[in-house]
């Protein structure tokens, strides 16, 4: 007599995600626009997952990494930031408590509207791209093996040009958007994978999605696509060109976009987020941070963003060449090149974000 296995998934405590006001850049989203996202276990049948991320735009999975690999990074970025006062003095790097003396305005991030102030600051948020402890983070065997699963890719290619970025309690986050916008120079399809740098409380400027809003993101990204036919071909792929608006993005007001350009539709999902959670998301996916507003912890919000193709067929090797090309095998993380390293090519991929990140790149 055959046995059957069943798998029960994991679940997670349902979280209160109104009453806490709040917000993106410009407005309170209401109460009645709020729901919370999905939480899924890392145990969870594969097939399920893809068919969430393929039906809802997302997949929230919950502990992928371990989370002390994840505060390890989050120590490093902070100490490597201390000189810039952005911590309380006297408080340990990996909590990252913002400087209640300092203001807001002054210890901006990437997506957060204007570069910081000091070209000490800008200095150290560009190097802090490079540091050894991150780039070992970005070949995470957990993070990059589920990227392959998901994807039923043989080897991934993660795009150079990542993203870290640090919202302190008061500042400005980043706009309603959705990645596609940014990535118009090729026209493969990217996963995107965005990872909380540490613990966000629910009103501590986590991710917000848009539920189910990929066929919109789509259809805005047609219309742009229609009305950009008379520009060059260097404007057509540009996220700042005559049709774009500020910085890039779709919104500065959450709520307002939701009203308007959603057509009231939807509701903007939002979660707290621990060390080692990842969400991973289509090109196509709405979303924005809301505003930091944990000034009960002065906790410092820290995460990256991270984007992967699926990587080019590689060529029969030579006998005497061992090529051991897994998932996360990606050569020389740093962007420099070595004598005898050689490009990695994603299938369609946008290659001006095979470059790492630096201030006034154009993208």
């Amino acid at each position: 007599m055959a046995t059957t296995i069943l798998t029960i998934e994991k679940t997670f405590p349902a979280i209160k995600v109104t009453g806490h006001g709040i917000r993106s850049n410009e407005g309170t989203i209401d109460d009645q626009y709020l729901n919370q996202l999905r939480p899924t276990s890392k145990e969870t049948p594969l097939a399920e997952m893809q068919k969430r991320l393929s039906e809802d735009g997302y997949l929230f999975l919950k502990h992928l990494i371990p989370k002390a690999d994840v505060l390890k990074v989050r120590k490093e970025y902070f100490q490597h930031f201390s000189p810039t006062n952005i911590l309380e003095p006297g408080t340990d790097p990996e909590l990252g408590i913002f400087n209640s003396s300092q203001s807001p305005d002054q210890h901006g991030g990437i997506g957060a509207g204007e570069m910081p102030p000091t070209d000490e600051q800008v200095r150290i948020l560009t190097s802090s791209h490079v540091q050894p402890v991150y780039l070992e983070f970005l070949e995470h065997p957990a993070l990059r093996q589920t990227v392959c699963d998901l994807m039923g890719w043989k080897k991934d290619v993660l795009l150079k040009r990542t993203m870290l970025r640090h919202n302190v309690p008061g500042g400005l986050s980043t706009g309603v958007h959705y990645d596609k916008l940014f990535l118009r120079g090729g026209d493969g399809y990217f996963l995107t994978a965005w990872v909380p740098i540490g613990d966000i409380s629910i009103n501590g400027g986590g991710l917000l999605y848009l539920s189910r809003s990929s066929p919109l993101g789509l259809s805005i990204e047609t219309d742009f696509h229609t009305r950009a036919q008379s520009f060059t071909p260097e404007q057509r792929i540009s996220a700042f060109n005559a049709h774009m608006s500020k910085f890039g993005q779709l919104s500065q007001n959450a709520g307002s976009f939701l009203a308007n350009e959603a057509g009231g539709k939807g509701q903007w999902l939002a979660s707290n987020y621990e060390a080692g959670d990842v969400v991973f998301h289509d090109p196509y996916m709405i979303h924005t941070s809301s505003r930091n507003l944990d000034t009960e912890s002065g906790r410092i919000r820290l995460s990256t963003d991270l984007r992967f193709y699926e990587a080019e067929p590689e060529p029969e090797p030579e006998p005497e060449v061992d090529v051991d090309a897994e998932c996360g095998a990606q050569e020389n993380s740093s962007g420099q090149e070595g004598s005898a390293a050689k490009a990695e090519k994603g299938i369609g991929m946008d290659e001006r974000w095979m470059k790492v990140w630096t201030p006034g790149d154009g993208l």
